[in-house]
C-alpha cells in the first residue's frame, strides 16, 4: 500500500562492468532497498487499520483478513529479503513496487470503493512513484493497478459503496498525517544530501587537489573578474606567475612524494602571504598563478618578497636541507590588454626573463602607459623592473 519515497543512486551495473564499480553500486542498491524496507513497513502497517475499518464494516471473510495480514505484516520483510538477496536488487525492488500497486488495486475493490481510504490509499501510492521514479514509474504501476482491481471485481463481484464512516475516518487518521511526515522527513534528507554533494562537486570542479588553492580555472576567472573590474572602474591589479626552481632536479633526487610536499608547501605559504581578496591557484604542474586586485606592482613586489623569505624558511621532512626558491614573473594590468590570456602571456614572459636571469627573483613585465590623443593612442613602453634580494614584508596595495 505504499512505497519508499526515495530512488537509488543508479541502476544496477551493466554486464561488463569492473568489480570495484559493481560492488559500489550494489552497496547503493542496498541502501535503497533498506530505506524501502523502512517506509513500506511504515505504510503498510497503518494501511493496514484503514483497509481492516472497511473490512469489519462489510464483514469480510476470514481469507481477506488473512490476506490483508500478511500483506501489511509480513510483506514488507519478505519483499526486503528477496531484495537483499537478489544479483540486482534494485531491479527486485522495482518489481515489488509494482506488486504493491496490483494489491492496491485489490485493496480498493474489496473496500466496495469506499471513498477516503481508496482515495488515500490510490493518492499515497502515486506519491511514492513520483518520488521513485517520477510519472513513468507512476503511469506503469498505474496498469497494474486497475488491472489487479478490475480482476478483483470479476472475481468478487461490482459492488460500491462510498459511503465512509467516522470510524473508517478515524482508522484513516494516522495513515493520513503519518505518512506524509515521513516521507518529508525522507525526502528532506534526499535533498540535504543531494545539497551536500551539489557542494562537493563544486568544490573539487574549482579547487586543485594536491594543493587546496584554486585550480586553473577557477584562477582565470578571477583573473577575469579583476580585468573587468580594472577596465570598468580603474585602480591597478597585478598578476603573478610563478614556478618552482629546479623542480625537475628535485623530483629526480628525492622523489616524487617530495615534489608533491614541496608544492603543498608552496600552496600553503602563499595562503598564509595572500589577503582575503588576493587568489592563489595552481597554474600547470610547478606553476602557479596569482592574482592580486587592487595591488600597485610595488605591493605585489613586497608581498612576493614577504613569499620568498617565509618559503625559503620551511624545512621539508622529504628533501633534507632543501631550500625552496621560486621565480616569479608579474604584469602589472592596463588598458591595452586584449584579454586575460595576454596578461598571462606578459606575465609568463616576464617570468622567463626571471629564469633566465638566474632564478630565485622576481621580474616584471613593461610598463604600458596610454595617451589620448585626438582619436589616436600612444604607447610609451618602459624598460623591465627586475627585483632580487628582500624587500619589506610589508604587503601594500593601491589606493
Amino acid at each position: 500500500m505504499s512505497d519508499a519515497a526515495v530512488q537509488p543512486s543508479e541502476q544496477p551495473d551493466a554486464s561488463g562492468a569492473v568489480a570495484r564499480s559493481g560492488t559500489k553500486t550494489r552497496e547503493r542498491d542496498l541502501r535503497f532497498v533498506d530505506r524501502v524496507h523502512l517506509m513500506r513497513t511504515l505504510g503498510l502497517g497503518l494501511g493496514f487499520f484503514c483497509v481492516a475499518s472497511v473490512f469489519w464494516l462489510h464483514g469480510a471473510s476470514p481469507f481477506a483478513w488473512a490476506a490483508l495480514a500478511v500483506h501489511g505484516f509480513v510483506w514488507p520483510h519478505a519483499a526486503w529479503m528477496l531484495a537483499r538477496r537478489s544479483a540486482a536488487p534494485a531491479r527486485a525492488e522495482f518489481r515489488h513496487l509494482t506488486l504493491d500497486s496490483a494489491l492496491g488495486g485489490m485493496w480498493v475493490a474489496l473496500m466496495h470503493f469506499n471513498l477516503l481510504p481508496s482515495v488515500l490509499l490510490v493518492t499515497m501510492l502515486s506519491v511514492d512513484k513520483i518520488a521513485v521514479g517520477g510519472m513513468r514509474l507512476v503511469l506503469r504501476t498505474s496498469m497494474f493497478l486497475v488491472a489487479a482491481c478490475v480482476l478483483t471485481v470479476v472475481a468478487a463481484g461490482l459492488r460500491v459503496e462510498i459511503a465512509t464512516p467516522m470510524a473508517v475516518v478515524i482508522a484513516c487518521i494516522p495513515f493520513l498525517v503519518a505518512y506524509p511526515i515521513a516521507i518529508s522527513a525522507v525526502m528532506h534528507g534526499m535533498s540535504r544530501k543531494v545539497a551536500q554533494q551539489n557542494r562537493w562537486l563544486t568544490r573539487i570542479s574549482t579547487t586543485d587537489e594536491l594543493t587546496g588553492l584554486a585550480n586553473r580555472r577557477q584562477g582565470f576567472s578571477a583573473a577575469e573578474q579583476a580585468l573587468a573590474r580594472h577596465r570598468r572602474h580603474g585602480g591597478a591589479a597585478v598578476l603573478v606567475v610563478l614556478d618552482v626552481d629546479r623542480f625537475k632536479q628535485v623530483n629526480d633526487r628525492y622523489g616524487h612524494p617530495a615534489g608533491d610536499q614541496i608544492l603543498r608547501r608552496v600552496a600553503t605559504t602563499l595562503r598564509q602571504c595572500c589577503r582575503i581578496t588576493d587568489t592563489p591557484a595552481r597554474y600547470a604542474g610547478d606553476e602557479f598563478v596569482l592574482v592580486l586586485p587592487d595591488t600597485t606592482m610595488q605591493g605585489a613586489i613586497e608581498m612576493t618578497n614577504r613569499f620568498r623569505e617565509c618559503l625559503a624558511a620551511e624545512v621539508f621532512e622529504r628533501a633534507p636541507g632543501l631550500r625552496c626558491t621560486v621565480s616569479l614573473g608579474a604584469a602589472e594590468a592596463h588598458a591595452e590588454m586584449a584579454d586575460v590570456e595576454d596578461w598571462v602571456q606578459q606575465a609568463d614572459a616576464a617570468l622567463y626573463n626571471a629564469k633566465t636571469g638566474g632564478r630565485d627573483r622576481l621580474v616584471s613585465a613593461p610598463t604600458v602607459v596610454v595617451t589620448q590623443r585626438g582619436t589616436g593612442r600612444a604607447q610609451e613602453r618602459a624598460g623591465d623592473s627586475v627585483t632580487t634580494g628582500k624587500l619589506s614584508p610589508r604587503h601594500s596595495a593601491a589606493a
